[in-house]
């Protein structure tokens, strides 16, 4: 029954915190909505919601914006503006190669030094591509070692990531060496009735090994079955348990240690590439007398925080947190560096995080907390400011792309096409941050936060609230006034530039 009076109440409070001079709605329809909202809001769940006009700059609705709840990965759309005014749009990662001695006759007379900068797009084709300029430049020997050179005690996972993630891809270590994203593919494969199946592995999986005592459950007879992967160390895994089914089911496996990861991948790889009379090892560092013989970059950030934003990709996320941290404060990454320099960033560019708790930039790390107010704090600034103004194409969009492509609720009308929105996943949570796109009409920012889900409530093939939310609120905006066709490609046209 408090819905009623904290709508109109906040209606002030959000406009100042989005530094926008506004009228709220007239009190009667407030109510309507609000009560409209009443009768859709979960039970058992909590819920933060706020929906602004940016054509009237009216603010439609809100409810609880200062509640601090997990954001989980709508947290990227913090990180994506941190990183765009810490590193710029021309920022790439480099991984560099350098030698210490000349080169004479194709070889090179001493060692070489693969400096890793924690691209977390680097392959194992692109490091072949490293090596084969070498070839290109009439290099087939190195007298000497391959030193492998990165940061050194790391901290590979923030604190608050959850025990159960860090064996699955999507919660891969963070670190300066990274390759084909710190994970490995594979199968877990039937074998006979009284034998323990197998796991097979792909051939990149260098120095990886999983041994098994799991079972399958072809007739899905017991009544707790289920699969655990225990991780060893050294990048081995033991995979117990069992599975309900008889066929073939395909594993992601994060790496453990990615420092022995990329120790052994390239350990293998250069057979057959380049000779290297030395061993593959670990480096302190690259001596000043050294020359840079060969390099591979990334794609520019704008390209990294596309795919960040629309495949909510968690290690370019907390990549690039790591390096805003390196950039601003001129010392090694880490995810304490990376929380503190968001929040100075944030903040410089009048977004209020006094009441936030930063952890990481992938929302992954439930020790987060924001509030509905500012994470519409940063969806305003995006909307405003030329310099990330682009971010909003490379949000999801409904039924189109990205995280949004194919979620329950949002791949029909009315939501389908005119939402783009951060999607924010995980157990319990729901959250969703964007705007709808109408044409002819100013966006609509809106931020809905939704914690505390029951399990068998949170089932991906029901839509959430939030796709309720959104349709109930697309309701009670007005529609566009007609116009021209001319004008409506013009206005098409020039929809990210306003």
């Amino acid at each position: 029954m408090d819905k009623l009076p904290q709508t109109t109440l906040y209606t002030s409070l959000l406009l100042v915190a989005l530094g926008l001079r506004a009228e709220p709605l007239p009190p009667e329809n407030v109510t309507h909505f609000a009560k409209q909202i009443a009768d859709i809001s979960p039970r058992h769940s909590q819920t933060a919601v706020i929906a602004l006009d940016l054509a009237s700059n009216k603010l439609i609705y809100s409810h609880q914006p200062d509640t601090l709840l997990i954001p989980a990965s709508t947290q990227k759309v913090l990180t994506a503006v941190t990183a765009m005014t810490a590193l710029g749009p021309e920022f790439r990662y480099v991984t560099e190669l350098w030698s210490d001695a000349p080169i004479r006759h194709g070889h090179i007379a001493g060692s070489v030094y693969l400096r890793f900068n924690g691209d977390p797009t680097l392959t194992q084709a692109d490091l072949k591509g490293i090596f084969a300029s070498l070839a290109k430049q009439g290099i087939s020997r190195i007298e000497g070692h391959l030193y492998l050179i990165g940061d050194k005690q790391e901290q590979l996972q923030a604190p608050g990531w959850v025990w159960d993630d860090l064996g699955i891809c999507f919660a891969a270590p963070v670190s300066s060496f990274i390759i084909n994203q710190n994970c490995v593919y594979g199968q877990f494969i039937p074998s006979g009735a009284t034998q323990a199946s197998m796991v097979k592995l792909r051939a990149a999986s260098y120095g990886v090994k999983v041994s098994s005592d799991a079972v399958f459950d072809r007739q899905a007879s017991s009544d707790f079955c289920q699969l655990d992967l225990v991780r060893l160390g050294q990048n081995q895994y033991h995979l117990r348990g069992c599975y309900p089914g008889n066929e073939a089911i395909p594993l992601a496996i994060a790496v453990s240690d990615p420092e022995k990861f990329a120790k052994d991948t390239l350990s293998a790889m250069l057979k057959g590439e380049v000779s290297v009379a030395g061993k593959v090892q670990i480096g302190d560092l690259i001596p000043q007398k050294a020359k840079l013989i060969a390099s591979h970059s990334s794609v520019p950030l704008p390209e990294l925080l596309t795919t960040m934003l629309l495949k909510s990709d968690n290690l370019i996320a907390d990549s690039l947190f790591k390096q805003v941290g390196k950039t601003y404060y001129r010392t090694q990454g880490s995810f304490t560096h990376g929380a503190a320099a968001m929040k100075h960033i944030l903040t410089d560019l009048g977004v209020d995080l006094s009441s936030a708790n930063i952890v990481d930039g992938s929302g992954l790390s439930r020790y987060n907390l924001l509030n509905a107010r500012q994470l519409a704090d940063v969806l305003s600034l995006i909307h405003r400011d030329a310099r990330f103004r682009g971010l909003i194409a490379s949000l999801p969009q409904a039924g189109v792309s990205g995280t949004l492509k194919y979620r329950q609720g949002y791949t029909k009308p009315p939501l389908k096409n005119l939402i783009f929105a951060k999607t924010g996943s995980m157990q319990g949570v729901a959250n969703l941050a964007g705007f709808i796109r109408l044409p002819q009409q100013q966006d609509i920012l809106f931020v809905v936060l939704e914690n505390g889900i029951a399990p068998e409530l949170n089932k991906p093939s029901k839509p959430s609230f939030s796709a309720h939310f959104l349709t109930e609120l697309l309701r009670e905006i007005p529609p566009a006034a007609q116009v021209s066709t001319s004008s409506q490609t013009d206005a098409n046209t020039m929809k990210l530039s306003h």
